[in-house]
C-alpha cells in the first residue's frame, strides 16, 4: 500500500515491515491498514457497514466503533448475532450500532444496505461471508462507500481470475474452496470505479479505495500482481486450509476500465 509519492516513513523494504500494520480487534493487521487509509484520504461521515461480523469481538469495524464511528452489522448466524448483541449492548442501546441477522444474497443485499445502512456514502463497507463475496459486492449499487474491504481467496494467485459459482445457501467447509481470487476482485473493482490499494499480510482481506479519492496516496499499479499477499493462514489457523473443490466461474476482465 506504500504511497506512490509519499514520505519515506510510508515505504519500507518489506511490506510486512510497514508501520501501519497493526491489529486491535481485527483478525490480522486490518485495523492499522484501515487507520492508515483514512489518514491519507480522510474520513467523511465516520460510518461503516460490515457484512459477516461473527460474534462482534473480532472483525474489521469494531476498532472504529470504539473510536466513535457508527454503523450497521449484518450476519446470517443466529447464535453469533445473539452474542454480538450481548457483547455490544451499550453501543446498540445508544443507537451507535445496528445489528441485524440476515442471510445475505445478491437479491436482497442492495435493499438491505440502502434501508438499514447509516449513510448513502458510508466511509467503509466490509464484506466477509466466506463464499459469495464477489457476487455480493457486484450487485451493491445503492450506496457509494469510500473504502471497501473484501475477503479474497489467496490460494488462487494472480493472474488467476476466479470465483466460486454463486450458491445462495453456500456454507464454507473450512477448506480452500470459497470466495474469489484477488484478480477477480481487482477487475470487479475497476468496473465499479474502485482501485486495489493493498492486502493484509496474512493474505485474507483486500482493500479498495474509490478511484476519485486515490489521488497520489497509494502505490501504482493498482493490480493483483502488485498488491497480492500469499496465504499465510498459519498466522491464525495452525494447519492452514485443506484442499477443497467445487464449481467456479472465470471472471472476464474485458469490460474493466
Amino acid at each position: 500500500m506504500g504511497a506512490e509519492h509519499g514520505d519515506a516513513t510510508l515505504r519500507g523494504t518489506e511490506k510486512a515491515a510497514a508501520p501501519w500494520r497493526q491489529g486491535l480487534h481485527s483478525q490480522n493487521d486490518e485495523d492499522g491498514i484501515i487507520a492508515e487509509i483514512f489518514r491519507r484520504i480522510g474520513a467523511k461521515s465516520k460510518t461503516f457497514i460490515e457484512i459477516g461480523v461473527g460474534s462482534g469481538l473480532e472483525n474489521n469495524t469494531l476498532a472504529l466503533l470504539v473510536q466513535g464511528w457508527r454503523g450497521l452489522w449484518i450476519d446470517a448466524n443466529e447464535v453469533e448475532i445473539g452474542q454480538a448483541r450481548s457483547n455490544l449492548h451499550p453501543y446498540i442501546a445508544s443507537g451507535q450500532l445496528r445489528v441485524e441477522q440476515a442471510l445475505i444474497t445478491r437479491d436482497n443485499v442492495d435493499s438491505l444496505v440502502q434501508t438499514m445502512g447509516p449513510a448513502a456514502e458510508p466511509d467503509l463497507l466490509s464484506i466477509d461471508i466466506d463464499g459469495n463475496d464477489y457476487y455480493i459486492w457486484q450487485v451493491v449499487q445503492s450506496i457509494t462507500p469510500r473504502v471497501v474491504i473484501v475477503e479474497y481467496n489467496a490460494t488462487w494467485f494472480p493472474p488467476m481470475s476466479l470465483s466460486i459459482a454463486y450458491q445462495e445457501q453456500f456454507q464454507w467447509r473450512q477448506n480452500n474452496y470459497y470466495g474469489a481470487s484477488l484478480k477477480a476482485l481487482e477487475l470487479l473493482a475497476r468496473r465499479k470505479r474502485y482501485r486495489l490499494v493493498g492486502c493484509c499480510f496474512a493474505g485474507v482481506n483486500a482493500f479498495f479505495v474509490r478511484a476519485d479519492l486515490c489521488g497520489r496516496h497509494f502505490a501504482k499499479p493498482y493490480t493483483a500482481e502488485n498488491h497480492y499477499e500469499p496465504p499465510r493462514y498459519w498466522m491464525w489457523h495452525n494447519a492452514g486450509h485443506p484442499a477443497g473443490i467445487g464449481p467456479t466461474e472465470r471472471i472476464d476482465g474485458s469490460s474493466a476500465k
